[in-house]
């Protein structure tokens, strides 16, 4: 399907009305938003003067949309005026819904554009990776700048969307991996402008920490149960535009992330706060090879509890070809170089799924290997070190001054939507770098090498895994998405 193709605003509107009787939801998409109007013409971004608030609308309001509602709030920056959720009976929607009780309060959030389209300036969404998508472009297809959670979505194809409606549409986009506007961002760029970064040959990216998914019985042969629905649980429009799955509590609050059906696993979660950097100003783009050296307890259901994914970039210009390496899992620990140094764990590093970073030989983090030179880094927005200590030492003196960052990346967004800052982390950025975790996933998915064409972005040798890079048909009602 092309994303450019014209369509009718007033079939989406007929099409989503039908959907829309049959699930018993309010009525959504009347004529207040324009959708009814024929004109496939996009609505114009609108830029907020820097002398007024933005007005945000958040979708996804609990966990860590929630988190990032705070974060936006205390910038001083914007007025939440809207709060969406597909459950707003759960503790952890009620205890943000009490902090902004003046924002107008949806379930869905084809309602709350349908009324307050007008009155929205920058919307967040803070939902499960599969979700990201649906609500993501229609914002933009109404004008509105987004901020969106990593990873990007769940498909390559939803990526390779997103990353063209940017440009049709005209809207500040950003992603949010939040260290790609703290230190790490501003000390790699003015490393590599310096050259001590440069001729990097292999990266080594690791997260040895516990997941969700640990301790679960790998030997599954199907999704698990129905459970009884929770009453305040908007269910049909939480999965979206995804096949049917009856309800069970292991795929919410989090635990989306531990199956391909909804999430990216490890690699999706911490991928973008490790690799972003490097991919950004190493200028990687998309693999040729996508090689699974490990899958510990693999099944075709959910994440495995060990993963080596081993990725090749070729070269780019005068930059030679990089393979970065992939490790994920409590007894899957990468080897590191003489001279690493302390393994003690940092605690800039956030801890992992709102608990304590377990005892590990390694932070999270990555290690850099260049012709010359050797770094070492942790996640977010930790700084790199040169290693072994003593080469650090000798060339202390010559290192470039590494400039603060003007706006963490919550501010940076709010910034650019009143023109006064351009966004880090936009999705001609960050999309790519989504897309590279997609084709790791679809790697450890199947448990087989893929070979990547990045000018055609086919997989060459795996038609399932190529088809895959699109995912399944959306479910009826939700296909008019995939045409904004």
């Amino acid at each position: 399907m092309n994303l450019d193709s014209k369509f009718s605003r007033r079939n989406f509107l007929k099409t989503a009305s039908a959907l829309t009787a049959a699930s018993a939801l309010p009525g959504i998409w009347l004529s207040s938003t324009g959708l009814t109007s024929c004109s496939s013409t996009p609505r114009k971004p609108k830029f907020v003067s820097p002398n007024d608030k933005v007005n945000l609308a958040c979708v996804g309001i609990g966990n860590r949309g929630g988190e990032i509602i705070r974060e936006f709030n205390k910038t001083g920056l914007c007025n939440i005026v809207a709060l969406c959720d597909v459950d707003m009976g759960a503790p952890q929607t009620q205890e943000n819904m009490k902090l902004f009780p003046n924002a107008k309060q949806y379930k869905d959030f084809r309602k709350m554009f349908d009324e307050m389209a007008d009155q929205i300036d920058a919307v967040t969404v803070g939902v499960p990776d599969f979700a990201h998508f649906p609500i993501t472009i229609l914002a933009m297809s109404l004008g509105k700048h987004v901020y969106t959670e990593k990873p990007l979505a769940r498909t390559f194809d939803e990526i390779e969307r997103l990353i063209a409606a940017e440009k049709k549409y005209g809207v500040v986009t950003q992603m949010g991996n939040q260290g790609h506007s703290e230190a790490n961002y501003f000390q790699f760029k003015a490393w590599q402008e310096a050259g001590i970064i440069k001729d990097v040959t292999a990266i080594t990216a690791h997260m040895n920490n516990s997941r969700r998914w640990h301790g679960w019985d790998p030997n599954i042969t199907r999704m698990p149960d129905a459970m009884p629905l929770p009453e305040t649980l908007v269910w049909d429009t939480w999965l979206m535009a995804q096949p049917f799955h009856e309800y069970n509590k292991d795929y919410v609050n989090g635990q989306w992330r531990c199956w391909y059906d909804f999430g990216m696993g490890a690699l999706g979660d911490w991928g973008a706060h490790i690799l972003d950097t490097a991919h950004q100003f190493l200028e990687l783009g998309l693999p040729t090879e996508i090689n699974m050296l490990r899958a510990e307890g693999h099944n075709p259901f959910f994440y495995p509890m060990s993963s080596t994914i081993l990725f090749r970039f070729p070269a780019r210009g005068d930059m030679p070809p990089v393979d970065v390496t992939w490790y994920d899992g409590l007894d899957n620990i990468p080897p590191v170089p003489e001279g690493y140094g302390n393994l003690e764990l940092d605690p800039n590093i956030p801890p992992v799924g709102n608990g304590k970073i377990q005892p590990a030989k390694l932070n999270p983090g990555k290690i850099i290997y260049s012709k010359e030179l050797t770094f070492k880094g942790g996640s977010h927005g930790s700084t790199l070190s040169i290693i072994p200590e003593e080469k650090a030492k000798e060339m202390a003196s010559s290192l470039p001054e590494v400039p603060k960052s003007p706006s963490n990346h919550y501010k940076n967004f709010l910034l650019a939507c009143q023109g006064v800052e351009e966004p880090r982390s936009p999705f001609s950025i960050a999309g790519p770098l989504s897309q590279v975790f997609c084709l790791g996933v679809l790697a450890q998915w199947l448990n087989t090498k893929l070979t990547f064409d990045p000018v055609t972005k086919k997989i060459t040798n795996n038609d399932k895994a190529n088809q895959l890079l699109i995912g399944p048909e959306p479910r009826k009602g939700w296909e008019e998405f995939y045409k904004l």
